[in-house]
């Protein structure tokens, strides 16, 4: 692999943050230095909770692998979209969210002027090429003030946000591996979503994007 290449992974110098809207914004390569630590957490949560394709209200298989962390863990069924205490697959709590994570989610709302933000919930999804995720917003929570903050992990991914109805504009932000994107305050309901995942092989990851979303949710 060509030395540029390996740049898109691991950035020599960390970049300013990017302001995508009022209460939006993208922090480059934030989580990197979290990665080292991450990683075998985040086996663990997948090894007690492992990934799954959730089914929507309306009977629709999920392509996106998912799986939670935490107090509560968010799950779609039969009975609707909700957060719970207990995996439904196995009847126990869900894995407790890695306390490195805790501090990065803690550090990067802080960044983003979000002092304070204590997720309970860690939605954790994996994504393979062709893989996408439809336009919607975040209002399972039950405190629309508290921020959502997102890490990405693995192959870059176009995220998109939109605004606060559905048909609005969406702006197309890349986003590359130990990014973290913050949003709340006026635009924590944005409507957002994920482009299709190109193929592509990352050098820890493989063929695959993992995703974790934090939130205040109970």
């Amino acid at each position: 692999m060509m030395q540029t290449e390996l740049d898109l992974f691991n950035p020599t110098s960390p970049q300013p943050p990017q302001w995508v809207a009022a209460r939006a914004v993208v922090l480059p390569g934030f989580a990197l230095p979290a990665v080292p630590v991450l990683l075998p957490a985040l086996r663990t949560v997948i090894g007690e909770a492992p990934f799954r394709h959730m089914v929507t209200p309306g009977g629709l298989k999920m392509a996106v692998g998912l799986t939670n962390c935490g107090r509560l863990g968010w799950v779609s069924d039969a009975q609707g979209y909700r957060y719970s205490p207990v995996d439904p697959l196995s009847g126990r709590p869900w894995p407790t969210l890695p306390e490195a994570l805790l501090r990065l989610a803690s550090s990067a709302a802080d960044a983003a002027g979000f002092e304070g933000f204590v997720p309970d919930a860690c939605l954790v999804n994996c994504y393979r090429p062709g893989h996408r995720l439809s336009l919607h917003q975040d209002r399972d929570e039950r405190d629309f003030t508290q921020p959502i903050v997102s890490v990405s992990l693995g192959l870059p991914a176009v995220f998109l946000l939109g605004g606060h109805k559905r048909g609005d504009p969406t702006q197309r932000i890349e986003l590359r591996h130990g990014d973290v994107l913050v949003w709340g305050g006026e635009d924590r309901l944005r409507f957002h979503g994920v482009q299709p995942l190109k193929p592509g092989v990352h050098p820890l990851l493989g063929s695959r994007r993992i995703n974790l979303t934090l939130r205040s949710a109970g």
